[in-house]
């Protein structure tokens, strides 16, 4: 039994998704689970939706729904002859609900609506496909996620009940592979009030985890649009090398640091039951890829991991009192409660710097609750670079004289602030 992972990139279109149904073809004898993604950049643009509707621009919010009504249409007119194929009336279905809630004033908070409006993305792109393969003599059946994920009610970053998940998913899934393939959304949790929730940007890897781990997978795939894991991105850099094995620990360093080949907490479930994940690409589904599993850690050639909008904030204590541990602990817990990740920090004896997610909703908020206390100053536009097994060689050619705001060295590990227009 496996799971596979198919992100945005992988079903951009009708030819990508036929492409897809080829590579589930090369398996014909196993199990598969199929976790699938919003298409394409649907995820952003359902976040315009969002953005118009929170604002009440009623234009712009239906310009940016028609963009996805667009899309999608395009997708089923690319794959299916019949255009009284039952699949129209479905995804059509999908949308009433959607203007449902576009219909009414926001009255409910902003993550709560952003996860039941953004997260239609994922119920349109599986309809579709799971449509497709039962055309083309892929036996699937469409598994709805928000009925075996179960998660609390923290809208955009739910915490898993994995005793309740587990139970379900076993209860659900084992059934439904006896028919043929299952095919499930990305990213998509539900809460025991029935709402939908999401795993986190980007958390249609998790999901795929959730499944191996819950139903003892043999492996887990990941399918990209490169060759595997890299030491660096190939849009930014020339000629970055695959690397063929990761050991879990280094794959969950990378992934912390910003690495967006996996989501951050894919690893972890794996790991706890000694799945190996292959990450491969869709384009060149014959290569090896690269395997991460319970490796030995050996000499790793040096990784660059860029990690773009971000933000510097740089807290001042009004009162001219030592920034102390009591200090940090309620700046932390203000960070927490704001659910805003840190992703570097440092400290003088009056002013505390961290290096965050430039969400400006959250910072807006964090800042109103600490204004009292701290002059707070953000500075916009800015990426943060961490270098992996760096020798003095890189990090001098990296650092050159571009300006560097926050910098750390720990080991052979190198984190640098530095504005997002530098060219590396």
């Amino acid at each position: 039994m496996r799971v596979f992972k198919f992100g945005g990139a992988s079903i951009k279109d009708a030819e990508s998704i036929q492409n897809v149904a080829s590579i589930v073809r090369r398996f014909p004898n196993d199990q598969i689970v199929i976790v699938i993604s919003a298409s394409g950049k649907t995820t952003n643009a359902m976040e315009l939706v969002l953005k118009a509707y929170w604002e009440r621009n009623i234009e712009a919010m239906q310009a940016a729904l028609n963009k996805v009504k667009k899309h999608h249409k395009a997708l089923t007119n690319g794959l299916f002859e019949d255009q009284q194929h039952p699949v129209y009336n479905e995804i059509h279905d999908i949308f009433i609900d959607l203007e449902w809630i576009l219909e009414e004033e926001p009255q409910d908070e902003f993550d709560y609506l952003y996860d039941q409006i953004v997260g239609t993305g994922e119920l349109l792109s599986t309809t579709i496909v799971s449509a497709y393969f039962n055309d083309v003599d892929l036996q699937t059946t469409w598994l709805d996620v928000r009925d075996c994920i179960q998660t609390d009610n923290t809208y955009r970053d739910a915490n898993i009940n994995w005793e309740g998940t587990e139970s379900a998913i076993q209860e659900k899934v084992p059934t439904l592979l006896k028919d043929g393939l299952v095919i499930t959304q990305g990213f998509l949790g539900g809460t025991t009030e029935n709402f939908t929730t999401t795993l986190g940007r980007e958390g249609s890897d998790f999901t795929a985890a959730i499944f191996s781990y819950c139903l003892d997978a043999q492996d887990m795939s990941i399918w990209k649009d490169v060759p595997g894991v890299l030491t660096a991105d190939p849009r930014l850099f020339d000629n970055p090398a695959l690397i063929e094995q990761l050991s879990y620990s280094e794959a969950i360093e990378m992934t912390y640091y910003g690495a967006q080949v996996i989501h951050p907490k894919t690893i972890r479930p794996l790991q706890n039951k000694q799945i190996p994940l292959y990450v491969k690409s869709f384009i060149h589904p014959e290569g090896t890829g690269t395997v991460i599993g319970a490796f030995e850690d050996k000499d790793y050639s040096p990784m660059i991991v860029v990690k773009k909008e971000q933000a510097l904030l740089r807290m001042v204590s009004k009162d001219f009192f030592f920034v102390d541990e009591v200090k940090f602990s309620k700046l932390f817990e203000a960070l927490a409660k704001h659910r805003i990740k840190v992703n570097m920090t440092q400290n003088t004896a009056l002013a505390f710097s961290v290096c965050v997610n430039d969400d400006p909703q959250k910072i807006e908020a964090l800042t109103a609750d600490l204004e009292m206390d701290y002059e707070l100053e953000k500075i916009e536009g800015l990426k943060l670079i961490t270098i992996r097994h760096t020798s003095e060689t890189l990090f001098e050619r990296i650092i050159g004289t571009r300006k560097i705001y926050l910098e750390e060295k720990i080991g052979s590990n190198i984190q640098l602030v530095m504005n997002k227009e530098e060219i590396l």
